[in-house]
């Protein structure tokens, strides 16, 4: 793949097959072969914590976990279960926030937190126009349209915005999975005319939507699933062009937030305090600008990777 080509390491993917059984074989097996090489081995998502424990038996490495947050906290028993005996083969723990961190007491292991982090050199915006949208102000989510990054729980709270921003209006960027549903309840709330749904869009055409944002917005929840947003990477990259960020409390999102500075954090089901904060963003707008800008900074991943690299052996 063409993407693949442009990193600087090697990339082994392996295609959905069925039987689905013989797919996982094969990922065990070149799981085996790699580690088998490796001096350090850093596994996350379900398969890989799952599949590097079980080669752990066979190869002893030094191993490295990173948790973003739903694979500690899964609703299924033996889920839950098998997860959690898998990180305990792990020498080394690392969470992508307190929120994540806070999931996995039931694991008895020390855990690490670092933040997750953007490459800032991929969010200039040299040649990139801004976009004209509709609305003023203008609040922006990306993500998949779902329960997890919390598009409903923002078009729930619009007919309470809208009695003090009139014109005010909700743009929504990503795969549109629960956007009927999302609509529906917008049209239910008779707010329809104030939400737009863009889908997915390339990233020169991303970045000009978020510079036509005067808010970025994530009230995300947690899915019937366990399905959380374990910290909020889009809210970095918007911030980068700065733009600042509305999260809510009780996930990941309240590590990607510095509270007051980049915007702020509140119950996801509260308008009066998403009213208020965006009140005190519009007055202050420039002010949020170069925090969200300095903030997106600090998260570069050559700051970031500094982190990981103190926790090798």
């Amino acid at each position: 793949m063409a993407f693949d080509a442009h990193l600087p390491f090697t990339v082994q993917r392996i295609p959905i097959k069925a039987p689905r059984f013989l797919m996982y074989i094969h990922r065990i097996i070149k799981t085996l072969q790699a580690i088998k090489q490796a001096d350090y081995v850093i596994a996350t998502g379900k398969f890989s914590l799952w599949s590097v424990a079980f080669c752990s038996l066979f190869y002893k490495r030094e191993t490295l976990a990173v948790i973003h947050g739903t694979e500690v906290n899964f609703k299924t028993p033996w889920l839950r279960q098998s997860i959690a005996m898998s990180l305990k083969r792990f020498d080394t723990l690392v969470a992508v926030s307190n929120y994540t961190k806070s999931l996995m007491g039931h694991i008895q292991k020390e855990v690490v937190v670092i933040p997750n982090g953007i490459d800032l050199s991929q969010w200039q915006t040299e040649g990139i126009l801004k976009a004209t949208l509709q609305g003023h102000p203008v609040l922006t989510t990306v993500g998949r349209v779902s329960t997890r990054k919390g598009q409903l729980q923002v078009i729930k709270l619009l007919p309470a915005l809208k009695q003090r921003f009139p014109d005010l209006h909700y743009h929504c960027v990503g795969i549109p999975t629960e956007a009927d549903a999302c609509m529906a309840q917008a049209k239910a709330l008779g707010v329809a005319d104030q939400v737009t749904f863009h889908g997915a869009v390339p990233e020169s055409s991303l970045k000009s939507l978020l510079l036509a944002t005067d808010v970025f917005v994530m009230l995300s929840t947690e899915s019937e699933t366990g399905d959380v947003e374990g910290f909020g990477i889009a809210i970095l990259e918007a911030n980068a062009l700065g733009i600042p960020a509305i999260g809510a409390k009780g996930c990941g999102i309240e590590d990607a937030i510095n509270h007051g500075v980049t915007g702020f954090l509140i119950d996801g089901n509260d308008g009066l305090a998403f009213k208020k904060s965006l009140e005190f963003i519009l007055d202050k707008r420039l002010l949020f600008k170069e925090h969200s800008k300095t903030w997106a900074k600090q998260h570069d991943w050559h700051m970031i990777i500094k982190k990981y690299i103190a926790l090798l052996p």
